[in-house]
């Protein structure tokens, strides 16, 4: 949960929005509620309760509170409509107990979450508009950055090109403060972090042809889980390579392997990378052009590279040094990375994985290569605001970014500006003739 803030003085419903302060949900994500949607609404309660502190009372029933859903949400509506639909309503009957101005919960299309994660980052870089220092709202004239997400079910990416876009699917024009941006996204679904893992564990299965005791080449070495076969195959991203004879209740006996090789093997299936239609595509037949440009990737990305460069010791610029991180990650023992990482106990044993899916997607799907991989900055937040599909929809939901340029206006007008600048330089005369004739007049009781 975000809360964001911005000036009331401003024209057009025009400012710099900052983020006031934000919340973690404890527990999954909304989909995860599918059996029991009321308490999706529950998981909500202790963040609505956060804000009902951070926002000023007097404030509470003029704040506009929205809900949007993403891919695990995306993925619920594909498989039982129903079920989403009742997750939504549980989740907007909490949400209206609340006395804020309740607008509307909506589960986003992956273009849309691509689009807005731009937003926010070009936004907040201030790419779109600039308060200039007189007083007045300015285009900075600078090259608008893309924008990679990846999150728990879908991983999208977003940049401005001048290149055809062969896909109309991809292709979308923006008009944002009277200027006018031409954008490839593209959001790929079963490709977020979660269900990549899962995807995973399904692979590793089949291949050993659904032995129930098996060896994981992405898992450390000396690592070990038993968990049931159903929470492999409980994803329409996994429902595909369900064994034939299929006991839910089955007990996968898993360990890790701890094999660089193997793993990016396992992982590299699955992607396809043959079939393209278009000049170029990315992988799975879709279309995309050349990558141009800086690039800002942050949610998984960041944080597995954060981990890479922060716990591993690793510092990525190149190509080559993520391949290397790679390699000493994944050949490393269950018992070195937990006295690397003590308190990661949870997500440890999935870092090989996230980071060799990464290492693909990046430079084999994407195609990013030794010229523009250093374009690429790994990235939570730009300044105090956390980078994320949230305040572009924010933004785009609240009518704060004008599709026409307008004259903009914040606080003190020109004129003013003009008069304040001729009152500072008249003190600062004021002030060297002051102390010249201080100056002079204590020489001159010196030499009597």
């Amino acid at each position: 949960m975000f809360v964001y803030k911005w000036p009331a003085g401003k024209e057009n419903n025009t400012g710099i929005v900052s983020e006031h302060s934000m919340c973690d949900v404890k527990g999954g994500g909304i989909s995860s509620y599918a059996a029991d949607p009321p308490a999706a609404g529950q998981s909500l309660t202790a963040c609505l309760n956060q804000a009902l502190k951070d926002v000023p009372k007097e404030r509470h029933a003029l704040t506009p509170l929205y809900l949007g859903a993403t891919a695990g949400m995306r993925l619920l509506n594909l498989t039982d409509p129903q079920a989403s639909n009742n997750v939504l309503g549980a989740v907007a009957t909490t949400l209206k107990e609340y006395p804020f101005d309740f607008r509307g919960a909506k589960i986003l299309s992956g273009e849309d979450e691509g689009v807005f994660g731009w937003v926010t980052t070009n936004y907040l870089l201030e790419n779109f508009i600039k308060y200039g220092w007189i007083g007045q709202w300015v285009h900075p004239k600078k090259k608008t950055l893309g924008a990679m997400d990846l999150g728990g079910a879908s991983t999208q990416i977003t940049f401005e090109t001048q290149e055809e876009i062969e896909s109309p699917h991809s292709a979308m024009t923006l008009q944002l403060y009277g200027q006018t941006y031409k954008v490839y996204t593209h959001s790929f679904l079963c490709y977020g972090r979660d269900q990549v893992l899962k995807r995973l564990l399904s692979k590793v299965l089949k291949d050993a042809r659904y032995a129930l005791k098996v060896e994981n080449p992405c898992w450390p070495r000396d690592y070990k889980r038993n968990f049931t076969i159903e929470t492999i195959y409980d994803s329409p991203c996994t429902t595909a390579e369900k064994p034939t004879n299929y006991f839910p209740t089955a007990i996968v006996n898993m360990r890790g392997s701890g094999d660089s090789a193997l793993c990016r093997q396992r992982m590299d299936s699955l992607f396809r990378f043959t079939g393209c239609t278009y000049k170029s595509c990315s992988f799975d037949g879709i279309f995309q052009p050349s990558v141009s440009g800086n690039f800002i990737a942050f949610s998984a990305f960041f944080y597995t590279v954060d981990f890479i460069q922060s716990v591993m010791k690793r510092r990525i610029a190149m190509p080559g040094d993520l391949e290397e991180a790679v390699v000493e990650l994944c050949n490393s023992s269950w018992s070195e990375l937990l006295q690397k990482a003590p308190g990661e106990e949870k997500r440890l044993p999935d870092y090989c994985a996230t980071a060799v899916f990464i290492q693909l997607l990046l430079m084999k799907g994407y195609r990013f290569d030794e010229r523009t991989f250093p374009d690429i900055a790994f990235q939570k937040k730009a300044g105090d605001t956390s980078i994320g599909w949230a305040l572009g929809y924010m933004l785009n939901l609240t009518n704060m970014i004008p599709a026409e340029e307008t004259s903009f206006w914040k606080g003190t007008k020109y004129s003013s500006w003009v008069g304040l600048i001729l009152l500072f330089v008249a003190i600062i005369l004021v002030a060297l003739g002051t102390m010249f004739c201080v100056l002079r007049s204590s020489k001159g009781r010196g030499t009597v």
